[in-house]
């Protein structure tokens, strides 16, 4: 890393203008970025990482957002007088996006065109910037698919962007913000509700790209246990400030300010279960100030002594476990089979099948969340949606209390479908825009003809907002108008409308933020121990698996890999596949850094 500086924020104030008046979305940022180093930008959403990121490149969303104050100050690499970006002619300023500053957006399949093939659209950024014709352009850009090893380049050019996996496509966005190998390259969740095994080859990848290329990269999440496996360097904003900054290994073995140490600390552990995750309530308290501004007050309380107060000894987790086990299973998956016609030939024939589940058998316990866990087309979300018969098995038997769910009729469904519910992983495309949550979660009461009105419906419907922490002004309102954490509490509320005996909680809390991911889980735990729901916990992410589960399935290729106790799993791994998934987490642990930051 050289000492000379590349960019240099000051005083950068952003607003956003609605018709309820000026919201201060970054208020007062300063910061340096040195060539070839990586800081990391952490906080939750509505923080003003990526505002900050859209500041300097200005790409504001909108009529509403603008910059109010403060500099943007890029350093060419011939030690120039710094350039104001803020300053310069919007024509001009195309010219930095790209060649010296690009950026990598958080989702590919917004940001890539749907109707332009991947290795078209890297192209088109390769000529208009470097001036190259299309042969030479199309040349570079299967260069740089190698290099972010794409496999089979030739048949990624010429995919469209729903024909890939997610990790491929963000691949395509990391080639296509290194194709004018910038000077600076900001990375805005870039990683954010993929496979952790993807995630970290990700990671590498752009690890290993900033040392050839010698760019320097803002990095910003809300994750500090992927912050730790990259960065040099740790901002932490909250409120559109920043309230800490330094060393990533002065932050992660010595954090001063409290939102840090509940950031730190409401990440699920690995090393040991406890009874809730730590949240940002836990370390501090936002108060007025009687100015209308909210001031922090710190709660006197490290993360060692607040783990403590929540860590379960190992032996009441067994405990547990042996006592589930004593009574029937309330589930039983015996030898499920779910096949799909792969391509066809001329005549329409199925040539072969795509085996997304392949003679999978399990039980479940009444009270017992059974952790399914795999990375993206491992058959786990097929599974869940053909327990609720969502999907018709290719052959095999599930029995919900004794009864075959295949051998039933839509009729024959009706009454378990009060009894078995979903909460499904994005909770705005699976609730009606059009209608308020209260409709939303009164709708299926009404269709099973639960209560016996509309007013006995309504009266439920705001018990179950507080059942979920949320206030009874939110039942008059759409989905649009919450965030994603409040969304899904709005989802489980509907899930728990029948109420339910059996949920399926499918990747329910794969793309929150860490701080709302551990008040999510938390409430389901709470909510499995009072009303003794058995859950299926289906994630890609073996650390929250592991938190919520008694036992956990590790599937792969629509089998299963390992089948225990989630402790026992974690602490002494069967398969290679399995021992793979828990290497890629990122743990954040202090060594870890040390030993990372040494090399």
């Amino acid at each position: 890393m050289s000492k000379d500086k590349i960019l240099e924020v000051k005083g950068l104030r952003t607003s956003f203008f609605t018709d309820e008046g000026e919201v201060k979305a970054v208020d007062e940022v300063s910061f340096t970025i040195h060539r070839g180093e990586t800081v990391g930008i952490v906080g939750e959403s509505g923080s003003g990482k990526s505002v900050t990121s859209l500041s300097i490149m200005r790409l504001l969303p909108g009529p509403g957002g603008k910059v109010i104050g403060g500099q943007v100050l890029y350093y060419p690499e011939n030690n120039g007088p710094g350039i104001d970006l803020l300053q310069v002619p919007r024509k001009q300023m195309q010219h930095y996006r790209g060649n010296e500053i690009s950026m990598i957006f958080q989702e590919p399949m917004s940001s890539l065109n749907p109707v332009f093939r991947c290795g078209e659209q890297v192209a088109e950024t390769i000529r208009i910037h470097q001036k190259a014709d299309a042969g030479l352009a199309r040349e570079q850009v299967m260069r740089l698919f190698e290099k972010v090893q794409l496999p089979e380049p030739e048949r990624i050019y010429n995919a469209y962007p729903h024909q890939l996996s997610g990790g491929q496509k963000q691949r395509v966005m990391i080639a296509m913000a290194m194709s004018c190998s910038p000077g600076i390259l900001i990375a805005d969740e870039p990683t954010t509700a993929l496979d952790v095994t993807v995630q970290k080859a990700i990671l590498d990848l752009m690890n290993a790209l900033k040392q050839e290329m010698q760019s320097s990269i803002i990095f910003i999440t809300h994750d500090l246990g992927v912050i730790a496996e990259i960065a040099d360097r740790v901002m932490v904003m909250y409120q559109g400030k920043i309230v800490e900054e330094g060393n990533v290994l002065d932050i992660f073995s010595n954090p001063r300010h409290p939102y840090t140490k509940s950031l730190l600390a409401c990440r699920p552990p690995l090393g040991h279960r406890l009874k809730r995750l730590p949240v940002v309530s836990d370390f501090m308290e936002t108060i007025p100030n009687g100015e209308g501004k909210l001031e922090i007050r710190e709660k006197a309380i490290s993360v060692e002594s607040v783990l403590s107060e929540v860590k379960i000894p190992a032996a009441q987790s067994r405990q547990r476990l042996e006592a589930l086990q004593q009574r029937p299973p309330l589930l039983k998956v015996e030898q499920l089979k779910v096949w799909f016609p792969g391509t066809r030939n001329f005549w329409g024939k199925a040539k072969g099948y795509v085996k997304a589940v392949n003679g999978v058998t399990f039980d479940v316990f009444p009270g017992e969340t059974l952790g399914l866990v795999g990375e993206s087309g491992c058959g786990k979300t097929t599974l869940g949606r053909t327990i609720l018969g969502l999907t018709r098995p290719t052959d095999g038997d599930i029995l919900y209390k004794g009864l075959s769910l295949p051998s039933l009729s839509q009729e024959g469904m009706k009454p378990l479908r009060q009894e078995m519910q979903i909460i499904f992983q994005d909770p705005y495309s699976s609730l009606n825009p059009r209608i308020t949550i209260g409709q939303a979660i009164m709708e299926p009461m009404e269709v099973h003809g639960l209560y016996s009105g509309e007013e006995e419906r309504r009266e439920r419907a705001l018990q179950l907002l507080d059942i979920v922490n949320m206030e009874p002004k939110f039942f008059n309102r759409y989905p649009h108008e919450f965030s994603g954490g409040q969304r899904q509490r709005v989802a489980i509320a509907r899930a728990l409308a029948l109420n339910p005996q059996f949920i399926i909680c499918d990747e329910s809390v794969s793309a929150l933020d860490v701080s709302v991911q551990a008040q999510v889980l938390n409430l389901l735990m709470e909510l499995r121990e009072k009303y003794r729901f058995t859950y299926i916990f289906i994630s890609h992410d073996l650390s929250v698996v592991k938190f919520m589960s008694d036992r956990m399935v590790v599937m792969n290729n629509g089998c299963i890999e390992e089948l225990g106790p989630a402790d026992d799993i974690y602490a002494n791994p069967q398969s290679e596949y399995t021992q793979k998934l828990i290497e890629a987490i990122p743990k954040g642990r202090v060594e870890d850094i040390q030993r990372r930051l040494s090399q």
